[in-house]
């Protein structure tokens, strides 16, 4: 008999955006399940970047801190209804030119067996800050 999954909190949202700020890809994907799908903020797609499938979505996941190494999701909120779900944060980091990003923005998650089926990735478009002196 198969037993009940555990339902997914607002507490297992914020330790998903914990897992993000360390930069920790492997305890990212223990929240994703098996048929994951990404899509990111940015792609040339309607719905930005789509990536399907748990190797697809780690791939993706670990571009961000290659992109931008210093990368965190700060200010986070995190509710969560039934099989959906929503995070707020800030995005902040240092881009490779050394002007800074601050930006606010949104996951919007699909849930299923008590993990995260679909992230769907919503980022504030706003120019860079001046890198800090």
């Amino acid at each position: 008999m198969n037993e009940p999954k555990p339902a997914v909190t607002e507490a297992t949202l914020a330790a998903f955006s914990d897992a993000w700020n360390r930069h920790d890809v492997d305890a990212l994907m223990s929240f994703m399940h098996d048929d994951c799908v990404f899509e990111a903020a940015a792609g040339s797609a309607a719905c930005g970047a789509r990536h399907v499938g748990r190797e697809a979505v780690k791939t993706a996941f670990a571009a961000a801190w290659a992109t931008v190494l210093d990368a965190q999701w700060t200010n986070g909120r995190h509710f969560v209804h039934g099989d959906f779900g929503v995070s707020q944060w800030t995005f902040t980091g240092t881009a490779a030119d050394g002007s800074r990003i601050e930006t606010d923005g949104v996951d919007v998650f699909t849930l299923k067996d008590g993990k995260i089926l679909l992230k769907n990735a919503f980022r504030k478009v706003r120019p860079n800050l001046p890198a800090a002196r």
